[in-house]
Order: structure tokens, then sequence, then C-alpha cells
């Protein structure tokens, strides 16, 4: 996903090119990354996606341990934001949801973009390249196609999961089912940065089954986890979904369910709803520690993304008894990158001369993308 319709964005990739030609030319191109500035066109300006967004590193001081820290009084997250995330075209056709990549959360590293997509009949993600970033797809309905560059093909169905790490370069594509009641294939997809020194790794693949993946109770049923990775409630399914540490829940809270789940501390949480009215956080019983640095409570419908502070142990979320529907969020925590971060649409990197080398390579075949020259998927010629 995160793909933006492929005339223009190869119009503007070549503009972009000119430019860097133009401006290596001229020799002003600056070491330093706060005083960069690149000659772009109207074109890229207008074009979110296709711009390039720099992020600078957190203060390396609030990077943690990567192992759960339980401490004697444990304190809730609080939310330091919650916001609605406004539906747009993307790709050729399809319609998402962006919540993180947006101006309203771009700074939240390690994650640089969440897509909730909806691809209808004759819609999709035809071929386009990826580098320095992992895509985790979860697939809430319908069915999607999935090859590559490498020769990797796969299909995921309701519940399943695929993971794509481009590092040094990959093309592919990613195209819908037709399902027989013409239904829409829904699901999510998240962007993941690589460390730096893995930014040029070689491209990988793989995929999580729905029946691979356990499924936990709590508040005696009304609470009803997926761990697709992580510790919940004396399951530990903590696995390497990406090269940087993230855990997932996909939950479900019946009417007047409840359910606390503890996060490794100083990673970075964010909770999206899916479906139902969400209330996050208690009023009461929290200490100051927490309730100094946002909210602590607040009800939310879906397509709603809940940002928790930082520090804290557990986040707890619960469903109103009087709830005609069952409530349903997804919960996500990650390890922050200490590290900048420069993206021009599909390419990531650490410096905007790694970008402009990332798409010199894509327009020449090289490094990486050597694969791409001549391919086409077969799954992009549905698209026709």
């Amino acid at each position: 996903m995160g793909f933006v319709g492929s005339a223009r964005w190869i119009y503007s990739l070549l503009i972009c090119i000119i430019s860097i030609a133009i401006v290596r030319f001229s020799g002003k191109i600056q070491s330093s990354i706060s005083d960069f500035a690149l000659p772009v066109s109207p074109i890229i300006s207008y074009l979110q996606t296709e711009s390039i967004s720099i992020i600078r590193a957190p203060d390396s001081s609030s990077a943690q341990s990567t192992v759960p820290i339980a401490s004697q009084m444990s304190i809730p997250r609080a939310i330091r934001q919650a916001f609605l995330a406004i539906e747009q075209p993307e790709g050729a056709g399809a319609r998402v949801r962006r919540s993180i990549g947006t101006a309203k959360l771009r700074n939240f590293s390690p994650f640089l973009m969440l897509d909730h997509f909806t691809i209808g009949k004759g819609a999709g993600f035809p071929d386009h390249p990826h580098r320095g970033q992992e895509t985790i797809t979860y697939l809430l309905s319908g069915g999607v196609d999935h090859e590559d560059f490498a020769g990797n093909k796969g299909t995921i169905g309701p519940g399943d999961l695929q993971f794509m790490t481009a590092g040094r370069g990959i093309m592919h594509a990613e195209m819908p089912h037709e399902n027989p009641d013409g239904s829409p294939n829904v699901g999510m997809q998240l962007w993941v940065d690589l460390p730096e020194k893995l930014k040029m790794c070689e491209p990988r693949y793989r995929d999580l089954r729905a029946s691979e993946i356990p499924t936990v109770t709590a508040d005696d049923g009304k609470a009803i986890i997926k761990v697709i990775s992580g510790q919940s409630h004396g399951v530990d399914s903590v696995r390497d979904l990406a090269y940087t540490p993230v855990w997932i829940f996909d939950i479900t809270l019946k009417p007047g369910g409840e359910v606390t789940q503890t996060l490794p501390k100083g990673w970075n949480a964010f909770a999206y709803t899916l479906s139902g009215e969400t209330t996050f956080g208690k009023d009461s019983g929290a200490s100051s520690a927490s309730s100094s640095a946002g909210s602590l409570s607040k009800t939310v419908p879906e397509y709603h993304n809940v940002v928790f502070d930082r520090e804290g142990d557990f986040v707890y979320a619960s469903s109103k008894p009087n709830s005609r529907e069952h409530s349903r969020f997804m919960l996500v925590a990650g390890q922050p990158l200490d590290q900048k971060v420069v993206q021009y649409g599909p390419f990531v990197l650490s410096s905007q001369e790694g970008v402009y080398q990332a798409m010199l390579d894509f327009q020449s075949s090289s490094n990486g993308f050597e694969r791409a020259r001549g391919w086409e998927s077969e799954i992009g010629k549905r698209m026709g």
C-alpha cells in the first residue's frame, strides 16, 4: 500500500531526479540535515506521500530496553491524542484511512505509516518499489495476492498476516481477490522503519496464518485477545515480525467487557478502533505521574487512532454495558529507533543523500533494483 497512482508518481519521480542532477551539479547539497532544502516542483509539493519528509531522531536518552520491566506500582498509560482517520484515495482505485504518516501523527518511531484499506473490484496496488522499511499487512476480510520481483508469491485470507522486508530494494504488487458476494477486501497495513544498519539488508517475505495466532480470553470471556505478537494474560507469543521489535494485538470487547494489557516500558504505542465504541483509560485511581502527561480516559468510536504516552506500564480499555455491538481495536507497540527518517514515497532512508540514491538506483535498475528492469508482475496485469 502507500502507492500513489503510477502515472503521477513516475512523473514526479522524474522531475525530482532532474532536480537532483541540477542540485548536485551546482554543489548545493548540504551536509547537515537541518539545513536541507530540496528544490521541488509544484506537483511534488502537492502529493503528500511523494514529498520528502524529514523526521529528527528522538532523544536517545528515551530509548528503553526491549524487555518489559515490572514496577512495584503499575501505572496506566495516559492518552496523548486521539483523532479520526479520514478516508482518502490511494493506489489504483483503493481507499485508505491513514492515521500514521500524516500531519497529525508523523514522528512516531518506529512506525512510518498505518493504513486501514478497502479495495474493491478493479482496484489495487500494481507494481511499485520500496527501500528501507518493512510492511506488515493484516487482512480483516476478503483476500489479497502478493508478488515480487524475487519470485515470492502468496495469498492471504481473513486473519492472515504478510510481512515484507524491503531492505536494499524490492518491487512488488498487491492485488485483491474478486469476492463472489462483491464485498471489498479490507485490512490494515503498517510500515515499520528499519534500523539504519539494516537499511540495505536483503529483502525477505513471509506469512503468518490465522491458525497460528493464539487467542486468550479475559474478564470472564468478555474480552477476546488475538496475540499476533507479544505477551498477554499468560500467553507468550513474541514473534520476529520485523527487525524492529513490535507487539500487535487484535482485541474484541463484548458489552461491559474490559481488558488491561501490559506493554514494554518506553515503547511507543497506539490503538486503532475498527468497530464499536471503546473507552480507553480510567479517570480514577491513576497516579499524578501519568495524569500530568495527557488525558486519562477517552471514549472513541470506530476509525480513530488513540496515541498513548511512553510512560506507564499498561493500557486499559472497556466497552459500555449498554453497547449495542462489540468493540474491536488493534493495539500496537514498538521499540523507538534513535535515528533520522527521510522519506520520499516508498523510499525511507536516514539522509536526503540516501533518498536521492534510492531514486537513482530504481531509475537505473541498480544496487538492489537489478531485477526491476523489465519486470512485470502477473497479478498486476489484472488492472488491464
